[in-house]
């Protein structure tokens, strides 16, 4: 088994067994508890991650404390985090499992890139490919679902994924390992389950080999799917532009392209749309700008030549400060920089947009980071009248989402000193005259 397991992580270059410190997923049940004992023996440099959901009670709290004596007992780094599942799930408006999903993903990175780690290891397995490629089939899927479960998606991986799950459990057996199980596993409520127990049975009475037969099919249609996405690989070339959280895709270009709404489904696929709502998008192109579309992760709004993609904040930004001699200010992911120049005449002021010159003098403390809302005005740099920030904001042509994250710097007596991103105020510029100059960055 380990033989097999180092063959497969070589053949697929999953990770260096030798140089790569990787963080194993551990929820406490066999595969995990397989997948972990084998890694360790291959000498692999492995830290312990454990989810506890909220959702099963005692059951998972139990889960919990197995895992952490697990880890301590190999002598491992240990990280659990405890989710409130349902909450989530409720405010962003998907199911239990998909929050489960997100949070959980969301916060292996997270551990990965602050332990500085080079690898997230899963614990799926045949079974798990079969059942996921027979399920997304059912429901209705492209290329990607057909693939099902992937050996390597950026940084996770899945070494397990060459063998059966009776060989994960023949495994166990022979080295002795105890293991916690989920009863939900059980439970008809979720469709998994009930493929699993009902479905999946029957297919294997046609054929025993279902599971080596399904992961074959994957294989090919990876090849085939490796053949589309460098098609979209080189349409995206002429199509997209990232700036920041924003993504454009221009409208005339994807129309020239063959099996239009296939090339935009695999291109707004990392965007969690699917492929009913693509559909909707395609038919939008002829029609008239703002027409808005959601997936759970972002939102696209067709303005004029292009689509417009950002992200759906899962938290809101609210009123933040920066007083007098504080140097950074961080406001649910955007963070400020604030640098005094006391030099003024020897100043070159910035020609970037994501930088503010502004005259410390003119400036009331603390400095206030909030939304725009209607009503505001400010002096856009260059004028000496007053004008709508909802107007400037339509002759910048700024799309409907991106109007949403804008931002203002007011100064202590509420007046705009900055559009965050967009414009200064001509009332706060830095003259001839300005002895000093508090620069503003967005980073």
């Amino acid at each position: 088994m380990l033989d097999a397991v180092r063959r497969f992580i070589e053949e697929h270059d999953l990770f260096s067994i030798e140089n790569d410190p990787i963080l194993v997923a551990v929820s406490g049940g066999l595969d995990s508890v397989v997948l972990l004992d084998i890694l360790h023996r291959l000498r692999v440099q492995v830290a312990v991650a454990h989810c506890h959901f909220g959702l099963r009670g005692e059951d998972a709290d139990a889960d919990e404390q197995f895992v952490r004596k697990l880890a301590k007992q190999y002598g491992l780094p240990y990280f659990a985090e405890f989710f409130r599942t349902k909450e989530f799930a409720e405010q962003e408006g998907i199911s239990t499992q998909m929050a489960a999903r997100l949070l959980r993903y969301r916060w292996f990175e997270e551990v990965r890139e602050r332990e500085q780690l080079a690898a997230i290891a899963t614990a799926h397995h045949q079974r798990d490919q079969a059942e996921t490629m027979i399920l997304n089939l059912t429901h209705g899927t492209g290329l990607a679902g057909l693939h099902g479960i992937q050996v390597k998606n950026g940084h996770v991986v899945r070494p397990l994924l060459g063998l059966g799950r009776d060989d994960l459990h023949d495994y166990l057996v022979e080295r002795g390992l105890r293991w916690r199980e989920d009863d939900s596993n059980d439970s008809p409520v979720y469709q998994r389950n009930l493929l699993r127990h009902e479905v999946l049975p029957v297919l294997r009475e046609i054929n025993p080999n279902l599971d080596q037969t399904m992961a074959a099919t994957a294989e090919r249609v990876g090849g085939a799917e490796e053949i589309v996405r460098r098609y979209v690989e080189d349409t995206a070339a002429q199509a997209r532009r990232d700036e920041d959280e924003v993504t454009y895709l221009n409208i005339s270009t994807l129309q020239k392209t063959a099996a239009t709404t296939l090339v935009l489904h695999e291109l707004l696929r990392p965007f969690g749309f699917s492929w009913p709502v693509v559909k909707d998008i395609v038919a939008a192109f002829g029609g008239e700008s703002g027409r808005r579309f959601d997936s759970p992760t972002h939102r696209l709004v067709k303005d004029r030549e292009h689509l417009v993609i950002t992200p759906r904040r899962t938290s809101q930004y609210g009123t933040f400060q920066l007083v007098a001699g504080q140097t950074d200010l961080l406001a649910d992911g955007m963070r400020l920089k604030a640098e005094l120049h006391d030099d003024a005449k020897h100043f070159i002021i910035p020609r970037s947009k994501s930088t503010a010159a502004l005259d410390a003098d003119k400036l009331k403390f603390p400095l206030t980071l909030r939304r725009w809302q209607e009503g505001d005005w400010f002096m856009p740099l260059g004028m000496k009248g007053k004008k709508l920030l909802s107007d400037f904001l339509i002759d910048q042509k700024v799309p409907l989402n991106l109007k949403d994250e804008v931002r203002v710097l007011t100064s202590a007596d509420g007046k705009i000193c900055w559009v965050v991103g967009w414009r200064v105020d001509d009332r706060f510029k830095v003259e001839d005259a300005t002895e000093r100059v508090l620069t503003v960055q967005r980073m």
